[in-house]
């Protein structure tokens, strides 16, 4: 059985572009109203909107930075609710990517990792939950975690840990919030190509994966579609990597 996602609302953080953006047309082209977060890329967050809108669903954009995560979560929150568009859903998609092995990574990388990967996620929860309580309500929350998480290698010490985090807090909050509230988790594994190496990406993927592809944005988002129309489904990690880790 699946749930009905048309006329929810769904909060997706980072969604202006890329594999954020991806998410929020697939669920826009489900029947959801959308609340784009964006933190700089303003003008690829307004183009997003209009594709959202040209979907005939609604979409409030919200601005915040979430490298200050209570502060930004309690302030998308409180602009959501005044434009009578709290969330039935949210999806954790923000992120950030920088290299740095153990000799590598100073304090400054290390915080900027946690802050944005894992912290924001784990108060935008908070957040979600109250207002999920005060409704009366049930809903779903997705994080975009990653394989290293599941698989660590080195090379992105505090972006592996991070998400090796968000992987944790994803089956402790299944736990603390059902039965009103399922978390679950999409775990990628590369859907996105190095600058300048898009071709390189694909014909290694295309010899040294099972599927013999790269993955793409879209195989994240119908992830993400899949774990919030399964009404049974909860604390989960859905590795989304085309049978890399076999």
């Amino acid at each position: 059985m699946h749930e009905s996602l048309t006329g929810k609302t769904v909060l997706v953080t980072g969604a202006a572009q890329r594999v954020g953006r991806e998410i929020a047309l697939a669920l826009a082209r489900r029947g959801c109203r959308i609340a784009l977060h964006y933190h700089l890329s303003m003008d690829a967050a307004e183009a997003t909107a209009g594709e959202i809108r040209a979907e005939g669903v609604e979409c409030e954009i919200v601005r915040a930075d979430l490298s200050r995560p209570v502060e930004a979560a309690v302030a998308m929150f409180e602009q959501l609710e005044g434009a009578d568009f709290l969330p039935d859903h949210l999806v954790h998609n923000a992120s950030i990517f920088e290299p740095g092995n153990l000799f590598e990574t100073d304090e400054s990388l290390w915080d900027r990792h946690f802050a944005i990967n894992l912290k924001a996620p784990f108060f935008l929860s908070r957040e979600f939950a109250r207002c999920i309580t005060a409704r009366s309500a049930s809903g779903a929350i997705v994080n975009i975690a990653d394989w290293r998480g599941l698989r660590p290698v080195p090379g992105h010490d505090a972006y592996t840990l991070s998400k090796a985090g968000l992987i944790a807090m994803t089956k402790l909050l299944a736990g603390e919030l059902a039965p009103a509230i399922r978390v679950n988790a999409v775990a990628p594994g590369a859907v996105l190509p190095v600058a300048g190496d898009a071709t390189g990406q694909a014909d290694r993927a295309a010899t040294s994966i099972p599927l013999r592809r790269a993955g793409t944005p879209a195989d994240v988002a119908g992830a993400v579609v899949y774990l919030l129309e399964s009404p049974f489904v909860t604390g989960e990690v859905l590795t989304v990597d085309g049978g890399e880790g076999l």
